[in-house]
């Protein structure tokens, strides 16, 4: 008899376990009730490194057109060493010069990808969705010369989803090396 009063009670709490409605989400709302603060940054959509794959997947077939596809019109263009470019045009037509007189091949392979969104810029940088790219690139110049090194890429996306900062970090000694004639 115990056994079976053992048993109806330890269903009975099992099934009254599995009734409950979910506890709420302690982390979204401070002691008093009211709406924290978003963290200073947190993970954004996967779709965003998508963004970063396709664009360099078309760099590296020379279809500049669908390289930057994904630009804002006031898109900028910069390298750590402190040249930039301004504007979704001049953009295009600096890669469509390189990949047609300077760049015989590119391949980019070890590809990591980190959407990120920033919620509460810490110091410079601008609030919103940034992709960090990490990837090795070799390219293979008109001069017969050949490079590889490892890339670090910063997108920025505006509002509408588009691209209108990038920030190279890259070592232009090897590529200066690589393209002397």
């Amino acid at each position: 008899m115990r056994k079976l009063i053992f048993l109806v009670a330890a269903a009975t709490i099992f099934i009254s376990c599995k009734n409950e409605k979910p506890v709420e989400d302690k982390a979204a709302t401070s002691v008093s009730g009211e709406a924290k603060e978003p963290a200073p940054a947190e993970f954004a959509d996967m779709k965003y490194a998508d963004v970063g794959k396709n664009a360099i997947a078309a760099l590296a077939s020379g279809d500049i057109d669908a390289f930057v596809a994904s630009y804002a019109d006031n898109a900028v263009y910069v390298w750590n060493s402190g040249d930039s470019l301004t504007g979704k045009e001049n953009i295009k037509n600096y890669w469509k010069k390189r990949r047609t007189e300077v760049i015989d091949s590119l391949s980019f392979t070890n590809a990591i990808w980190l959407p990120i969104k920033v919620n509460k810029p810490q110091t410079i940088e601008a609030p919103g969705v940034w992709l960090l790219g990490w990837y090795q690139v070799s390219a293979k110049y008109k001069s017969g010369k050949k490079m590889s090194q490892w890339i670090h890429m910063d997108y920025h996306f505006n509002a509408d989803d588009k691209i209108d900062r990038v920030i190279q970090y890259i070592d232009r000694v090897l590529i200066n090396e690589a393209t002397k004639k």
